[in-house]
Order: structure tokens, then C-alpha cells, then sequence
């Protein structure tokens, strides 16, 4: 039995063993009545291994029988796992503030998946680490300068008298935008997080730049719609060029983790060396490392690179709000996949070639483009991209990956866990940690294999 089978049985039975403690009342709706579990059977390998047999709850007949041996469709995810399981403690100090004026003298965890070896290296070893024959699959989107900040018209608020020690200041406050998705170019309308959002309902009309008010402003917006996680549409009047303002006004998104303002430099430190198109709220950080005299030893070496996009959305890192993890849906991402590069992937599917993916939303992308056609093969596409991945999910294209070190609890470390398994991922976290790696965006990275 393979590793990933093993880690699917051994996450199955934690999970078991936690079910009764957290997240019962889920079942408890459905009339199972949750009760101590029991461990049936948890065997060896071989024919005394050939079933692993739980109680979960105490319904007639719920037993779970995994055939080691057989197909294996029930394990392409798990049940009851919970976000808690993905946990841990991180101090704040070595939480990445600063990008390295080096990029490729970023730390570099190597991890095993063979032997469970670390090791511990920096970015310039990495394409040693590439076999002469893999495919390396990098994800060349392009950071929006997405952060606006404005003033309400405030066509939609209530007044207030003028005996309120509040009314100096009525209508004063700054609002903070975030684009996060593009939803038509004629007119501009997007997805956005707006805060303060509660105050902000539909019809009211924000203003950004110059003065940010009806007679001097750069762009205008009105609140057309609600999303079902909170955020906003937001309908832009329309200007000549609304990239060339956004780029001149608008601020580099820096995730909440990074306790400064964006700065000039970030406009460059937070993009990869091959950023084309423009569409991502959030950079992907697996790839900042890169520089030109990597990517000139990469192809000294002969070996083959390809770019697919996703635009990184709220899907990427939206914060998982549900206790089990199968309980949460992903945002969707506009991803594409052109017809060249999807026919240099299937050409080194066909050959048993590994596939290096750099960074989790090309992981992602092409995890989810293999299952876009009956027959499994990757084709020419664009579309929207939803696919969570957590422990338990069969992976059919990626042999590999590159990332960075990533939030607790978050869906990009289920992500490594599902590839690299729990235990082994935490482990190295913890050895991370331990070493005082950089985490985060800005921080140090890991190759997983």
C-alpha cells in the first residue's frame, strides 16, 4: 500500500477517533446520535490489513469498510475532517514583514515524501533539485494594484441631527475596496470587499482619487449587489483607460499579515520576473523567488517550462469559517490554459514525465483541468476554478511542487497536506519553525516530492 493510501486510512481514523468531541451536531441534524468510537479493526498490511472497519455513530449498520487492495474512490476526500486538525503555533516574529533584496537567497525546505527526509537549503539549490526530464509549471499571473481607498456619497444614510457629536465627522471616513474579482469590462462592474460594509448598502456610490467626492474624483462606483460571502458589485462609471487609474491610484494589496502600508517597492517585490496578465488581488508567492539566473539554469539543464493562469482570488485565501472542513466552498478564479501549453502538459502526462508545479494555484489549476474532460486529458480552456483540495483528494497530474509556508487552518495548507500528508507537512512546519524560517508571502519556501 502506497504512502498516500496509508496517510488516507490513518487521517480516516484520527478523524474517527475526534468526530464524537467536535462537529457531532452536524450528524446530530441528520438523527445520528454521536457515541464513543471504537476502533474494529486497525491492522497490519497484507490480508490481516485488508479492512479497516470504524463505528461512527450509532445508526444501524454504519460501518465503513476500506478495501486496501481495491478501488479506491472512496478515499478521494475524507469525512469529518476538521479545520482544527491543520493547526499550528507560529510566533509572530518570524512572519515575513520585508521582502530579501535577494530573491533567490530565500531558505529552502526540501521534504521527501519517500524516505521522510528534510533538508535544509536555500533557493539558488533548486534546480538541482529538478529531474532533466520533469515539466516545470509556473503561474504567470499579474498583481493588480487592487486596494482602493475613497469616500461615500452618502445618498443611502440616514442623517444625523445636528445636536450629534458625530456629525463633524458624518460621511468623512475613508472606505476601504478591495477588487477581488472582475465580473464584466462594459461597463467595469467587479466583486469587491468593502469595509466598512455594514454601512454601505446597495445604491450608495463611492468616489476615489482627487478630492474622492462627486465634484473631484478619478473613478466613481455604486454598489449594485451582495455576494453570498459578504462582498460587493461594484458598478464603475466608465473611463477611458480604468486599468491606466487603477494602476495610478490604486494600492498593491498586501495581505493583512504584513502590519505596514504598501510601499513603491512592493509594486515590484510582490510580482514574479514573468507576470503577464493582469487579474490577481494576491501574488503567487511560490514564484517570487525566481530570478533570471534561475530560470537561465533551469533551461541550461533542458528542462521544459510552461505557464498556465489563475487570477488569485477570495477562493485562494479566503479564511475556512466552517468547523469541517468538507462544510466549506471555495470562490470561484478565472483560470486559462492555452492551447500550447495544454498540449506540452498531456505530451508529458503520456511520457510519465513528472510534473513541478510552482505554487498551489498551479496545482490547482491543473488539478482542476484534468477534470474538465471525460477521458482525464488536459485541453485548451478558460473557465472559473473552484476546486478545494484537502487530505483524501487523488491527484492526477502533479508529481511535485514548490510553496511557500502558509497560514494555519488555512485551504493552501490542507492543500499540502493532501499532497504531502498531515503528519509530514506539520512535522515540517515545525521543523520551519524550529529553524526560524521566514513564513508567509514574503517568506521562505518548500519542494515537496
Amino acid at each position: 500500500m502506497g504512502p498516500n493510501a496509508l496517510e488516507r486510512l490513518r487521517l480516516l481514523s484520527y478523524r474517527t477517533k475526534r468526530f464524537p468531541q467536535k462537529g457531532s451536531h452536524k450528524l446530530a441534524r441528520a438523527g445520528a446520535r454521536p457515541v464513543r468510537p471504537k476502533i474494529v479493526y486497525h491492522g497490519g498490511h497484507g490480508v490481516f490489513g485488508f479492512f479497516r472497519i470504524f463505528s461512527v455513530v450509532s445508526v444501524p449498520l454504519w460501518l465503513i469498510f476500506i478495501p486496501i487492495g481495491g478501488p479506491q474512490k472512496t478515499l478521494r476526500h475524507n469525512r469529518f475532517v476538521l479545520v482544527s486538525d491543520f493547526d499550528y503555533r507560529l510566533p509572530e516574529e518570524l512572519i515575513a514583514q520585508e521582502p530579501l533584496s535577494d530573491r533567490a537567497a530565500a531558505r529552502l525546505l526540501h521534504l521527501s515524501r519517500s524516505d521522510d527526509r528534510l533538508r535544509d537549503l536555500v533557493f539558488r539549490d533548486f534546480p538541482q533539485l529538478l529531474r532533466p526530464d520533469d515539466l516545470l509549471v509556473f503561474n504567470n499571473t499579474k498583481v493588480l494594484p487592487a486596494r482602493l481607498w475613497g469616500h461615500r456619497s452618502g445618498s443611502r444614510a440616514q442623517r444625523l441631527s445636528m445636536q450629534n457629536p458625530a456629525t463633524k465627522d458624518f460621511l468623512r471616513g475613508r472606505v476601504e475596496v478591495l477588487l477581488t474579482r472582475q465580473l464584466s469590462a462594459n461597463p467595469p462592474e467587479w466583486e469587491a470587499l468593502v469595509h466598512p460594509g455594514r454601512k454601505l448598502g446597495l445604491g450608495e456610490r463611492i468616489y476615489f482619487g482627487g478630492e474622492a467626492d462627486e465634484s473631484s474624483h478619478e473613478l466613481a462606483a455604486e454598489i449594485v449587489g451582495r455576494g453570498t460571502f459578504g462582498e460587493r458589485h461594484l458598478r464603475f462609471d466608465p473611463v477611458d483607460d480604468f486599468f491606466g487609474v487603477l494602476n495610478r491610484i490604486g494600492h498593491i494589496p498586501l495581505p493583512p499579515y504584513i502590519d505596514r502600508p504598501d510601499t513603491p517597492s512592493d509594486r515590484e517585490s510582490y510580482q514574479t520576473i514573468y507576470a503577464k496578465p493582469l487579474g490577481s488581488v494576491a501574488a503567487p508567492t511560490a514564484g517570487l523567488h525566481f530570478t533570471p539566473e534561475i530560470l537561465e539554469r533551469i533551461r541550461e539543464r533542458g528542462i521544459e517550462t510552461v505557464e498556465v493562469t489563475l487570477h488569485v482570488g477570495l477562493g485562494t485565501f479566503q479564511p475556512v469559517r466552517e468547523e469541517v472542513v468538507e462544510e466549506h466552498k471555495l470562490h470561484r478564479e478565472q483560470y486559462e490554459i492555452s492551447a500550447d501549453a495544454a498540449q506540452r502538459i498531456q505530451r508529458a502526462r503520456d511520457a510519465g514525465r513528472r510534473i513541478v508545479a510552482v505554487g498551489t494555484t498551479t496545482v490547482r489549476t491543473l488539478e482542476f483541468a484534468a477534470r474538465q474532460s471525460a477521458d482525464g486529458r488536459i485541453t485548451a480552456q478558460t473557465g472559473q476554478a473552484d476546486i478545494f483540495i484537502y487530505p483524501g483528494f487523488e491527484f492526477r497530474v502533479v508529481g511535485a511542487m514548490l510553496t511557500n509556508f502558509h497560514l494555519p487552518k488555512s485551504t493552501l495548507l490542507m492543500l499540502v497536506s493532501a499532497f504531502a500528508g498531515r503528519e509530514r507537512t506539520l512535522q515540517a512546519y515545525e521543523h520551519a519553525v524550529r529553524q526560524r524560517y521566514r513564513f508567509y508571502s514574503y517568506g521562505n519556501c518548500m519542494f515537496v516530492e
